[in-house]
């Protein structure tokens, strides 16, 4: 696709609070980025936009993303969908992605479509409930995202003739869990490597979201029980100024590496994870919640600037170090893998976390928008 150039900033400064609060300022940069990405030629939302020399370009598209978005999208009111999506309503996208669900071979993929349905109430919702039967969640090596994702569908609509998986997914998640560090794998059924201790945020934050789901649905206290431990691990090693960091160690808990921090984690999936233990009767960890947003607002790896960006209508990315490709990532796997307590010395120093990535997804506002949809509105 070609590059379409919009307004944009070339630098990075603490955002203006409007009198509805920064969350009401969040809101509606997701709708408004949400409305831009949008593409109605073709149904679906971009895979990304990009600053580039003299603008922003738009760029790919993204069938996940856009099943991400319309789960964003189905809390808030139709008026504003539609403005989101160049006049047509919320059925339209999510039967986009229905009619040839059929056809897809990605379990994560296929578990959001059914969610986008089941919030959408669509009539071809089935199609995707057939379509994530068919490709038995329960079998082989499965990334814990996409399990929690499909636990997530199953439990906002329980059905008879799924209960059976429903409970048999909560339990593969709790049983690969570690309680004692209250961390799940980022794999489950996969074999051991150099990298098998090492979990990322998603691996912690969906596992919590779709056992408290399963909880509300079911009072399954075990549950709820998992997703409260792995809770209140992620905030007993929270950034000092609310950072939710990236690499956790399996067999310890502890950050292994925490850089990049991302703006989706602060604003979007830090919050609904923690958002959906409280409502299904789990502990509050909203000061957790609340630190995140303060990050967001307000970072020091940029010196008290933000991601969020009045002047181009964009919450960029990620904060990351400056480095020759993932090797901080790697060199602390590595030496983690070695001894557990062991960490490489000197990375602050030697790539110090100051570089923004210039770039946007439509997952990320479908995640804020699905954390604090219009009733919800306030922080905590």
């Amino acid at each position: 696709m070609s590059p379409v150039f919009l307004p944009g900033s070339s630098s990075v400064r603490a955002p203006e609070k409007d009198a509805d609060g920064f969350v009401s300022q969040l809101r509606t940069l997701a709708l408004d980025e949400l409305r831009r990405q949008y593409q109605p030629e073709r149904g679906l939302f971009l895979f990304r936009l990009r600053r580039v020399a003299g603008g922003v370009a738009r760029e790919g598209l993204s069938r996940r993303y856009s099943a991400i978005s319309a789960i964003g999208l189905a809390g808030e009111r139709p008026e504003d969908v539609r403005v989101v999506l160049a006049g047509r309503g919320l059925d339209a996208l999510v039967g986009r992605l229905l009619e040839d669900v059929g056809t897809l071979d990605n379990l994560g993929d296929v578990a959001l479509t059914l969610w986008a349905g089941i919030l959408a109430e669509h009539p071809l919702r089935d199609q995707g409930l057939e379509r994530l039967l068919a490709l038995r969640p329960l079998s082989g090596t499965r990334f814990t995202v996409e399990l929690a994702w499909t636990l997530a569908a199953l439990s906002l609509e329980p059905a008879p003739r799924t209960a059976d998986l429903r409970e048999q997914l909560a339990a593969r998640l709790r049983g690969v869990f570690n309680a004692d560090t209250g961390i799940f794998p980022h794999v489950v059924g996969g074999a051991g490597g150099l990298r098998s201790h090492v979990a990322c945020f998603a691996d912690l934050v969906y596992p919590i979201q779709a056992l408290a789901f399963h909880a509300q649905a079911t009072g399954n206290k075990e549950s709820l029980a998992a997703a409260e431990r792995c809770a209140e691990q992620i905030c007993s090693v929270q950034g000092a100024a609310g950072q939710w960091w990236w690499h956790y160690d399996l067999r310890t808990g502890r950050v292994l590496e925490p850089y990049p921090v991302y703006a989706v984690h602060q604003d979007g999936m830090g919050p609904m994870a923690l958002f959906a233990l409280r409502e299904a009767g789990g502990r509050d960890f909203g000061a957790g919640g609340r630190r995140g947003l303060d990050w967001l607002e307000s970072s020091p790896e940029l010196r008290g600037g933000s991601l969020v960006d009045s002047d181009a209508g964009i919450i960029w990315r990620k904060v990351a170090r400056r480095e020759p490709g993932k090797l901080s990532r790697s060199l602390q796997a590595l030496a983690s893998r070695v001894t557990p307590t062991l960490r490489v010395p000197g990375l602050d120093a030697a790539f110090p976390p100051r570089d923004v990535d210039w770039e946007s997804r439509p997952y990320h506002m479908g995640w804020l928008l699905h954390a604090f949809p219009r009733e919800r509105g306030k922080r905590w």
